[in-house]
């Protein structure tokens, strides 16, 4: 049995279902409505497409993009955390909004007028992998009868579940984002799915991790992957958590220039509003 769980948004159980050749034409990631962007290291115009991968050791479906995590109504999940939100006001999702230690993968903004009246920022967090997930996706793919390099099909590289520093890099981030934004009065909101966190929490002491709170900067949203059949699965909340920056273990990451001003936000998010940010109902 393959360990690809899902390629370009599609369950590679549905094989015998699927034009897979069609689906390689048009490589796009049905949960961005874009361009896939997970790629080969060596080949940055050959998208991977790999959404999640099953784990060896219990079967599970672990999901290695983060992008896997948009799945249908989870920005939806945040509006209440939007305070000054009033039920005119447009919403908008941002992405890549620039901070000064790097970026925030997306801001969840109420508009007004062309105003911006609150935002909440989102994170992203799925598990990394050791190794390449390549030339499991190719075995695969020959299975389903399309033609692929041979050297890949025969290449011995392998791919594992990076737990220990997936674990590692998303506390000391989390340090950081976490306190630019309560610096800003502003919460900031982590997509993970529940077995990744699940394992976090396992490892290292979040005494101060409990139920959400309107209140606390960090707000973690766990969701878990429910099978439909032959289909991708869907995600589903799971449980709401929050604290703040003490409540973080692990070690802090740089100290530096953690201080983001609400003004350069506000400017960031105005510049780049139009009808493709904008959040469609329904």
């Amino acid at each position: 049995m393959t360990k690809i769980a899902e390629i370009f948004g599609v369950a590679t159980r549905s094989a015998g279902h699927v034009d897979w050749g069609e689906l390689l034409k048009e490589p796009s990631c049905p949960y961005r409505a874009a361009p896939c962007l997970m790629v080969r290291q060596d080949e940055p115009d050959t998208p991977v497409g790999t959404c999640s991968v099953h784990d060896g050791e219990t079967s599970d479906r672990i999901l290695i993009c983060k992008y896997r995590l948009l799945d249908h109504g989870v920005f939806a999940d945040c509006f209440h955390l939007l305070a000054l939100h009033e039920p005119d006001n447009e919403l908008h999702i941002v992405p890549e909004v620039s901070v000064p230690w790097g970026s925030v993968d997306y801001f969840l903004t109420s508009i007004k007028n062309g105003r911006v009246r609150d935002f909440v920022g989102v994170e992203l967090q799925a598990l990394d992998t050791t190794g390449t997930v390549w030339p499991e996706r190719q075995r695969f793919l020959q299975s389903a009868g399309i033609e692929v390099d041979v050297e890949d099909v025969n290449s011995r590289e392998s791919f594992g579940m990076d737990w220990k520093k997936t674990a590692e890099d998303f506390l000391s981030q989390l340090h950081n984002k976490t306190e630019s934004f309560e610096f800003l009065g502003k919460h900031i909101v982590v997509f993970i799915q529940d077995t990744l966190l699940d394992y976090i929490r396992s490892q290292h002491q979040f005494d101060r991790l409990g139920g959400a709170r309107l209140g606390d900067p960090l707000h973690i949203h766990s969701y878990s992957h429910v099978d439909r059949g032959g289909k991708a699965g869907v995600l589903e909340l799971n449980e709401r958590l929050s604290t703040d920056v003490d409540g973080i273990p692990g070690t802090r990451g740089p100290q530096e220039n953690l201080s983001i001003g609400l003004e350069d936000i506000v400017r960031q998010l105005e510049s780049r509003l139009s009808s493709g940010t904008l959040l469609k109902s329904g």
